[in-house]
């Protein structure tokens, strides 16, 4: 901030430098206007719209308040802050202003006096935004209303703020807006902002929670020639040198377990998955999951680890086991429920069904009920949507339902006790399915059979997912051990614990439909 060694900046003069907005400036609203209006003329004076060097800081807007928070009214230090943020509200009193500045941290009241700094300096500061970057270098004082506060000797504008910054965001009208532009949301929405401190939290504790118990953290293929993993629609793609179309991936499932079979005892992954499915509160096309496998255990070892994990996640990003989501009260705390799908039904439904009736019978139940099912569904099939229907929306706390039918569960391994069901369970925690888990499916011949059935399904999904990928069967005939594999859905285990109403409060830029210009 010497004035010797301010840089020229003769391409601020050109009076083209904004005429990026003609095509538009029409449809701008008069505040705008008067806005660009002003820059131009800034800019054909010689102002510095852009800092051009290194602005050096040394202290945090945090910091200075943790350093100072003891000064009383009329108390000041003589520590000398160089700190830089947003400008965010101007409280003019003549000769003397006072400016709110926030940065990444905090939020710190400004003070300057034209006596401090000179007339021509401060009238600069008078032309300045909300919304504009600025440095600052000053001393720590407390106001006699006792607000600390910096005592400005100097500042200088590091970028200019075209847009008009919005004062606040309220009400649904903005909703999508928020969504759209997702950086002016942080802005004037701090509490928004902290889901997303929550949401980085829970992913450094599920990375530091699982590399602790000997899983290594790997990265598996994005484009895969063949969607597999989970019944889903994927998004197709093509590749041009190879002439040769792919997917991106639906689930990373077979490829962490070609690295099982290699020898990798405990493996685990965080990252991207794609379905081109509808969006709603808990669906969006891309999201985020963590999926690990792990050899010589089956899915009650990975009941027992999910619990633990989901207890020390919870505490690591929230600080606490207990919170609100959608209007109810839920604890992680305490041991969770462990019940099979069938006597889930029965206990939390009130219906009766097994694999002993007659598929007529059920079918009769489900248009009793209102739900919709295809003519060609198994028993299997139908008692899930059943439980779907009946049940799903009653469990709130933790539960794990267990034992799902061999028919919705092509990679699972069948139970011992009924070969109609698998050794698989979903984790529910606010009437949200957030982890899914098996023991896993390692004889090929069976294999084999279950993605013939799929690819054989008139259902898309189920078809294009029971594509049979040749290599992932050639490297279970190499031999693979009894494995339990999970896949939980980071996302929807964030929306539940910062109690958000949809997967796009969570996701820092959701897709949406372009805008309408």
């Amino acid at each position: 901030m010497n004035k010797k060694n301010k840089p020229e900046n003769p391409d601020n003069s050109k009076s083209d430098q904004y005429e990026y907005y003609a095509e538009t400036e029409q449809s701008l609203s008069e505040p705008l206007k008067l806005k660009i209006k002003k820059i131009k003329e800034m800019s054909a004076n010689g102002a510095n719209l852009y800092y051009p060097g290194k602005f050096k800081k040394n202290a945090d807007i945090s910091r200075i308040i943790d350093l100072h928070s003891g000064l009383g009214p009329g108390e000041k230090a003589e520590d000398v802050y160089r700190i830089a943020g947003r400008a965010m509200l101007f409280r003019i009193h003549g000769k003397a202003t006072f400016c709110d500045l926030k940065d990444s941290g905090g939020k710190m009241q400004l003070y300057l006096s034209q006596k401090n700094i000179g007339e021509a300096k401060y009238n600069d500061f008078l032309n300045l935004d909300i919304g504009d970057w600025i440095g600052v270098e000053g001393n720590v004082f407390v106001t006699h209303k006792g607000e600390l506060s910096i005592n400005v000797k100097d500042f200088v504008l590091l970028s200019k703020s075209v847009r008009i910054m919005p004062e606040k965001w309220h009400g649904l009208k903005d909703i999508e807006l928020r969504y759209r532009q997702r950086y002016l949301d942080f802005i004037v929405n701090p509490e928004i902002k902290n889901i997303f401190l929550i949401r980085i939290k829970v992913i450094e504790a599920i990375r530091e929670f699982l590399a602790c118990r000997g899983f290594l953290e790997v990265e598996t293929p994005m484009l895969q020639p063949i969607p597999g993993g989970a019944a889903a629609k994927p998004f197709i793609t093509h590749h041009n040198a190879l002439d040769m179309d792919l997917y991106l991936r639906i689930a990373p499932e077979l490829y962490l377990k070609r690295l099982i079979i290699g020898g990798f005892e405990k493996v685990f992954e965080i990252n991207r998955n794609f379905r081109n499915e509808g969006i709603s509160h808990k669906h969006n096309p891309e999201f985020t999951m963590v999926e690990f496998y792990q050899a010589f255990a089956d899915y009650n070892d990975l009941m027992a680890l999910t619990e633990e994990m989901f207890k020390f996640v919870a505490e690591r990003a929230t600080g606490s086991l207990d919170f609100e989501y959608r209007g109810n009260k839920i604890s992680l705390d305490g041991s969770w429920e462990k019940i099979s799908m069938i006597e889930a039904i029965e206990k939390y439904g009130g219906i009766t069904v097994s694999f002993d009736m007659e598929i007529g019978k059920l079918k009769e139940i489900c248009l009793q009920m209102g739900v919709d099912i295809e003519e060609n569904y198994g028993k299997g099939k139908i008692i899930n949507e059943i439980f779907e229907k009946a049940v799903e929306p009653k469990l709130i706390q933790p539960v794990f339902i267990k034992d799902y039918p061999l028919e919705i569960s092509p990679l699972a391994r069948r139970h011992p006790q009924n070969s109609q069901l698998t050794e698989r369970f979903e984790l529910f925690i606010g009437a949200e399915e957030v982890a899914n888990a098996f023991s896993e499916l390692i004889d090929p011949r069976d294999q084999v059979a279950r993605f013939k059935k799929q690819a054989q399904s008139s259902d898309e999904e189920e078809r294009l997912s029971g594509k049979i990928d040749l290599d992932f069967i050639k490297a279970l005939e190499y031999g693979m051990p009894p494995t339990g594999g999970e896949g939980i859905g980071v996302d929807r285990f964030v929306m539940i614990i910062t109690d958000s109403k949809s997967l796009r409060d969570v996701i820092l830029f959701p897709l949406l439909r372009p805008e309408n210009e």
